[in-house]
Order: C-alpha cells, then sequence, then structure tokens
C-alpha cells in the first residue's frame, strides 16, 4: 500500500468523499482564481498603480515563474511531511499573498504579493494525490478526478467576467479580496474535512535536488519569457540562461544519482511514464493555450480582418463557452476514462482538438462570432474537457508507489512551461507568416503551429505506458 492512512472510500452515505471534494474543490477554486480571475482588470491596475503595461504584465510572468517552480517540489514535500498540511500552509500563504497584492501602492509591492501567490501553483495536483489517498477504485477514482478538474478548467471563463465587472466598479484591489476570501473559505474546509496522508516511505526531503531543479527551470522559463519578445528580446540573454538551465539540469542529474533518498531518482527520469506523460504535456499545452488565450480573443477582436468585437464581450463567444463546455464534459471524460483508459480517452482528445484547431484555420479566412463560438466548444470539449483533465490524472496514476508526488509535480511544470512557450512559439508563427502585412495569413500560420504541435502531441501520447508498466 503507499498511503498511511486507511484506504476507505466512504463512511456512511458516502459523506466523508462528498466533504473532502468540496474541500478540494474550494481549494482549486482558489487557484484558479489566481490564475485567471484577474487578467480583465490589467488596465486598470495599470491606471490605478500609474504604470506601463509592460510593468503589469511582468507581474503575471512572475506569478505563473513561481507557480512553476513551487510546483517542481510542494507535492513531493506533502509526500514526505502529510499533504493535508502542505495543501494547508500553501492555501494560508496564497492569502497573504493576495492580502499583499491588494495593499499594493506600487509595482515591486505588486510583485511580491504574485510571487507568493505562486505557490498555489502545484494545488491541483496535489488535490488529485489528496484524492486518491482516499479514492483507491480507479473507476471511481476517474470519475471524481475528472470533475475536479474540470470544475480547474471550467471557472476560467466565467471568472474572468467577474474579475472584469470588480475591477471595473471596485478596483483593481476587490478582485484581490475576493481571493483572499476564496483562499480562507478553502482553508476551513480542508482543515476540517481532508484527511491526512503521507507515502509510504517518507525520507528527508532532498533540497539539493529541489534548489538545482527548480533553479534549472527557472532559468528555462526565463529563457522562454525573453523569446516571447521575438524581434525586440535580448537573444544573447536567451543564450546565456538557456547554458545556465542545461548546466544546473546536469547538476541535478549528478546529485540524484548520488542522493541515498532523491527527489526524483534517474531510474525514473529515464522511464516512459515519466518523460513520455512530461513530453505529451508539453507539446499539448504548446499547441493550445495561446490559441484559446491569446490568438483566438485577437482574431475575435479584430477590427480589420478578424470579427471586430469589443473586448467587453470576446469573452462570451470565446473564453466562456469554451471554459464551461469544459467543465460540463469533463465528468463524461471521467466516465470513459474508467471503460476505456487514460490514454485512449487523452488520444481521442487530441484528435479533436486537432479537427479544431484546423477548422480554427477556416475561421480565420471567414470570422465570425458563431464560427469562433463552434471553435471555443470544440476546444472545450476536447482539451479542457478530455486532454486536460487526462494528462492531469496520468500524473497521478503513473507516479510509482514509493513517490507519488514527483510525477504530478513535474508534471504540473511542465504545464506551466507549456503554457509560455506556447506565447513564444505560435506568435512567432503568426509574425513570420504575416511578415508581408497579410494579418489573415498570420492568424493561419498560429492556428498551422497549433496543429502541428498537436499532432506531435498525439505521437507522444503512444509512448506513454499502461498503468502498471514500468518502461
Amino acid at each position: 500500500m503507499t498511503e498511511t492512512k486507511s484506504d476507505t472510500m466512504l463512511d456512511s452515505g458516502g459523506k466523508s468523499v462528498v466533504a473532502l471534494m468540496a474541500a478540494l474543490m474550494a481549494a482549486i477554486f482558489a487557484f484558479q482564481l489566481n490564475a485567471s480571475m484577474l487578467s480583465p482588470a490589467l488596465a486598470t491596475m495599470r491606471v490605478e498603480l500609474n504604470t506601463t503595461d509592460a510593468q503589469i504584465g511582468l507581474t503575471q510572468t512572475v506569478f505563473f515563474t513561481s507557480c512553476a517552480v513551487f510546483s517542481l517540489f510542494l507535492p513531493r514535500l506533502g509526500d514526505l511531511i502529510g499533504r493535508k498540511k502542505v495543501l494547508l500552509g500553501i492555501l494560508v500563504l496564497t492569502a497573504i499573498g493576495c492580502v499583499v497584492s491588494a495593499l499594493a501602492v506600487n509595482v515591486p509591492m505588486l510583485m511580491a504579493g504574485r510571487v507568493i501567490q505562486g505557490v498555489a501553483g502545484p494545488i491541483v495536483p496535489m488535490t488529485l494525490i489528496m484524492l486518491h489517498a482516499k479514492v483507491t477504485e480507479d473507476k471511481k477514482y476517474a470519475k471524481l478526478m475528472a470533475i475536479l478538474t474540470s470544475v480547474n478548467g471550467g471557472i476560467g471563463g466565467v471568472d474572468a467576467i467577474l474579475g472584469g465587472w470588480l475591477a471595473g466598479t471596485f478596483g483593481f484591489r476587490s478582485v484581490f479580496w475576493v481571493m483572499v476570501g476564496v483562499a480562507v473559505l478553502a482553508i476551513v474546509l480542508v482543515f476540517v474535512y481532508a484527511e491526512e496522508s503521507t507515502a509510504a516511505e517518507t525520507p528527508k526531503m532532498d533540497w539539493a535536488g529541489v534548489i538545482s531543479l527548480a533553479a534549472a527551470f527557472l532559468a528555462a522559463y526565463l529563457a522562454i519569457n525573453e523569446i516571447q519578445k521575438l524581434a525586440a528580446a535580448n537573444w544573447a540573454l536567451v543564450a546565456v540562461e538557456l547554458v545556465v538551465a542545461a548546466v544546473l539540469f546536469v547538476a541535478f542529474w549528478n546529485i540524484e544519482k548520488r542522493q541515498k533518498a532523491p527527489m526524483v531518482t534517474t531510474h525514473y527520469l529515464k522511464q516512459r511514464r515519466t518523460w513520455g506523460l512530461l513530453l505529451t504535456t508539453l507539446l499539448t499545452m504548446t499547441g493550445v493555450f495561446a490559441i484559446m488565450n491569446g490568438i483566438v480573443p485577437a482574431l475575435a477582436q479584430d477590427t480589420k480582418v478578424g470579427a471586430g468585437m469589443s473586448a467587453s464581450v470576446v469573452s462570451f463567444a470565446t473564453l466562456t463557452p469554451y471554459a464551461l463546455v469544459g467543465l460540463a464534459f469533463g465528468p463524461i471524460a471521467g466516465v470513459l476514462a474508467s471503460k476505456f483508459g487514460y490514454r485512449a480517452v487523452l488520444r481521442t482528445g487530441l484528435v479533436v482538438s486537432v479537427i479544431g484547431v484546423l477548422f480554427g484555420i477556416y475561421v480565420c479566412h471567414a470570422p465570425s462570432i458563431w464560427a469562433l463560438v463552434v471553435m471555443s466548444v470544440a476546444l472545450g470539449v476536447s482539451y479542457a474537457g478530455t486532454a486536460n483533465i487526462m494528462l492531469n490524472g496520468l500524473g497521478v496514476v503513473l507516479s510509482p508507489e514509493d513517490n507519488p508526488g514527483y510525477l504530478p509535480g513535474l508534471n504540473s511544470g511542465a504545464f506551466n512551461l507549456g503554457a509560455g512557450l506556447s506565447y513564444a512559439v505560435l506568435y512567432a508563427m503568426q509574425n513570420a507568416f504575416g511578415a508581408a502585412g497579410d494579418a489573415t495569413n498570420g492568424y493561419v500560420g498560429a492556428m498551422i503551429g497549433g496543429v502541428v504541435l498537436l499532432a506531435l502531441a498525439f505521437a507522444a501520447s503512444l509512448l506513454i505506458p499502461k498503468q502498471g508498466e514500468q518502461q
């Protein structure tokens, strides 16, 4: 057995699992609000803090960078000292970060708050691991996991609307105070209803491995963030950051080989369940994230070659249907996973995602609100409601019994890295295809890039072994 606690799935009436699901769902809300609720408030933040768009954009970068770094090791720390304990610590720090951000009088103070908020990065894999410790029966876990993960994606388009209204009505600080309230609620529910659990083996944390891997990941992420600037990028700095990342990863590899209780054994890193899943997650996120969070909204608002929609209503045709359909379809994907397996459902989701982005090429040539809605719904079903859920689930079920937190943590890092890389790659494709001044071809180029990356993700998914295999 992997877990130290009882494997009882349900007490009388199934109340324990229902209560646990409510607590874990509240924790996921706390993370998702930090990730997406602020997007429509950025312009208001710029005005109220008397700064530039670039500086406000940097506050988002430091948040997602912080998310990526904390995701690498906090799930493993939870394995060792207690998952409930670590999750409560994450939520407390998230609330503190939100308070700092709400009280920010300048950009540096806001950045400090956003860095602290980034500790929420691994909340989704943490909640999935805690659920798996309680519900060990595979089919039931698949269904419940799908509900949690679909909720994570499903509120993304809705909270953006709420964030915009709050910022426009009460100022950007109100958005952070709402985040504080949700975080406090999550703290109470997790404290009351979640059970403590650890891994079967609980050696000391491999802090040398944590620091070297986190530093390598941070260097790689900073390089990607610089690449996003394209023509304005400091390519000498990019080269230095990539070299530093490579050197630090080599150092991490050597540290892990010498450690008696490594964070991740090199043996696990060589297995297809590790690199096959991480590669699939990275390629999937790179292929779809910027499409739905950048390219499609831009096409919808483009007054020359797009649909010419206003910024205030664009989410109703893009992000909101994408998110809500993902939320609705998530439980169905969980049922399908319990019958046909995570890998089969993942591959189906990737195939439909490819079709959805191919349809996006048509939308680029004939943009309309209905075409945008159809594309958003298709990707909502295939990615938000299927592929995203299966990738998160595979991170949990493919982890070895003696180190259940390592793969969800690394996979969460791959999600964040892919999100950053998506903007760099797809916007570069857009600029390359639109270099002659044809904006439509630029949008088409981004869609082609997404199709290629998603096709590569499907190919990578064929390398993911079945549950129980260790190749």
